[in-house]
Parts: C-alpha cells; structure tokens; sequence
C-alpha cells in the first residue's frame, strides 16, 4: 500500500531543513536574501522542487536560482547526512516562486478598481 502522504511529509522536511542550511551552507550575500516558500516532491520521492521567493522582488531571481541550483548536489550531501530517507535524499530543483508577486500585482488592480469605484459611484 503506497503513502500518498509520504511525499507531502518529505517536502516538509526538505523544506524545513534546507531554510536552516541555507545561510550556513552557502556563502553569499544573496542568499540572505532568499526565503524558501514551499516543496513539491514527485510520487516517487526521486525529485524535489523548492521554491523560494527574494526580500527584494523577483529582479535577483535569475542569479538566485543559478547560485542555488549549482550548489544543489553539494546541499543534496549535507542532507543526505542530516536526515534518513528509505529512498535517500530527492534530487533537488530550486524555483523562484513567482505566486507572491502575481498576488501583490492582484491587489494593486484590485485596489485601484475599488478607488475607480469610490470617485465615481454613479458609473455603471
């Protein structure tokens, strides 16, 4: 019987130790700068996608995601060492989490429909 759940439970646990690694582990300014957002691993635990957003917008994402993903493998062995998978540690894929600044551009439209609204009531 497969655990549907298992997948959910390693992302977690990807998610959680990498956010503690990160500064530790990579020496770069931008680093400081990156928050992990969440982690999608496949059904079959071989693949991990973590995504990340930036304190200063998505301008560094590019840069962010290269440093990241060629520091994978080495980040890949430091956790390899720090937590036990039956399967070992998923293959990692660092993604710049884009849905923060499509909310941010949702509520700006939003905001400025509301404030149309309000200075002219009487257009329908």
């Amino acid at each position: 019987m497969k655990d549907s759940n298992r997948p959910r439970r390693v992302a977690e646990l990807l998610h959680h130790e990498l956010a503690r690694l990160l500064p530790r582990e990579l020496d770069e300014p931008i680093v400081h700068r990156v928050t992990l957002t969440g982690a999608e691993v496949s059904p079959d635990l071989t693949h991990a996608k973590i995504f990340f957003s930036l304190l200063t917008g998505s301008a560094d994402a590019k840069d962010a995601a290269r440093l990241l993903n060629e520091a994978a493998g080495h980040l890949r062995h430091v956790l390899r060492d720090r937590v036990r998978l039956k399967r070992g540690v998923p293959t990692l894929r660092f993604v710049f989490d884009e849905s923060l600044e499509r909310g941010a551009r949702l509520d700006a439209l939003i905001e400025r429909a509301v404030r149309k609204d309000r200075e002219h009531p009487d257009d329908e």
